[in-house]
C-alpha cells in the first residue's frame, strides 16, 4: 500500500469459513477515500460476506478489516456511525409511514436535528408526496428511494452498496445512480458497490474487484480490464471469468 494514500478500507488476507466451507479466501484489497469500487461476482462468490465483514457483522476466520483506522469487528463502535448499507433486499417496517420509518432509523443513528434531515432528503430524493405514506404500500422505485434515504441519514463517509438498483425501470435506476454520484461528490465519499447490472458498473466505478469462489480473480480500471479480456463490455468480462474462459485474456496479451 502507498503510505502517502489514505484508505478508508483495508482488506487484508482475510478468510470466512462457514462449517468447513470456505466463503472468503484470503483476499486483500484496500480502498481510498472518496473512491467508488465495483465488487462483481457470482452467486457465492463471497461478496455478501466480505462487505458483512467490512460492516462488523461477522468475524473473520483469519486475516483483518480497518474501516477508517478501526479494526473491525472489535472496534465497530468507533466507526459505525460514520458508514451505512443500503440493499432494496432489506425491508422497512411496512406498516410504519416513511417518516416514521426514517425518523426511527435517524434515532438508532443517533442523528441529530431529525425533522431537518428528513425535509433535506425528502427534497433531494423526491419524497415529499408519499412521505406520510406506509412504506408496505410504495412502489418498487418509491421503495428504492426510501432505502437511499436512510442509507444517507446519517451523512455516511463509508457507503456500502448491495444492488441498489435492482428491479428498478431504466429511467428510475439512472435517478439513483445520479442521487448517488451527487452524493459521493459532495461528500467525497467512499463508496463499494455490489451488483450485477454491468453497465451501472461501468457508469459509476473507477475500479472493478472481481471475485469467484471466494477469491479476487482480477481487480483494475473498467478500462484496463476491457483491454486485458479483449471485450467490448464488462458484462463479457465477467462471463469469462465466471465460466473460466481464459482464452481471450491470454490473447489480449
Amino acid at each position: 500500500m502507498d503510505a502517502s494514500v489514505t484508505y478508508a478500507i483495508a482488506v487484508d488476507r482475510l478468510v470466512k469459513v462457514y462449517k468447513g466451507t470456505t466463503a472468503v479466501d484470503g483476499i486483500s484489497f484496500s480502498l481510498p477515500s472518496g473512491s467508488i469500487t465495483g465488487l462483481l461476482g457470482g452467486n457465492g462468490a463471497g461478496k455478501t460476506t466480505t462487505i458483512a465483514m467490512i460492516m462488523g457483522l461477522v468475524t473473520p476466520t483469519s486475516g483483518s478489516v480497518r474501516v477508517l483506522g478501526a479494526q473491525m469487528p472489535r472496534e465497530r463502535y468507533r466507526v459505525l456511525h460514520r458508514m451505512n448499507f443500503e440493499s432494496p433486499y432489506v425491508d422497512m417496517p411496512m406498516r410504519l409511514t416513511v417518516r416514521q420509518n426514517l425518523s426511527v432509523f435517524a434515532q438508532l443513528y443517533a442523528v441529530g436535528d431529525i425533522k431537518q434531515r428528513i425535509a433535506e432528503l425528502s427534497s433531494e430524493l423526491d419524497l415529499r408526496e408519499f412521505l406520510d405514506r406506509p412504506t408496505g404500500k410504495l412502489s418498487a422505485g418509491q421503495k428504492t428511494r426510501v432505502s437511499l434515504a436512510k442509507a444517507l441519514l446519517n451523512r455516511p463517509e463509508i457507503l456500502l452498496l448491495d444492488e441498489p438498483t435492482a428491479s428498478l425501470d431504466p429511467d428510475t435506476a439512472d435517478w439513483v445512480r445520479s442521487r448517488l454520484e451527487n452524493y459521493r461528490r459532495a461528500r467525497n465519499a467512499t463508496v463499494l458497490l455490489a451488483s450485477h447490472n454491468m453497465t451501472e458498473v461501468e457508469r459509476l466505478c473507477e475500479r472493478v474487484i472481481i471475485m469467484k469462489k471466494g477469491r479476487i480473480e482480477d481487480d483494475d480500471t473498467p478500462e484496463q480490464l476491457l483491454a486485458r479480456y479483449g471485450r467490448e463490455t464488462l458484462e463479457q468480462v465477467f462471463l469469462d471469468v465466471a465460466r473460466g474462459r481464459p482464452e481471450h485474456r491470454e490473447a489480449a496479451q
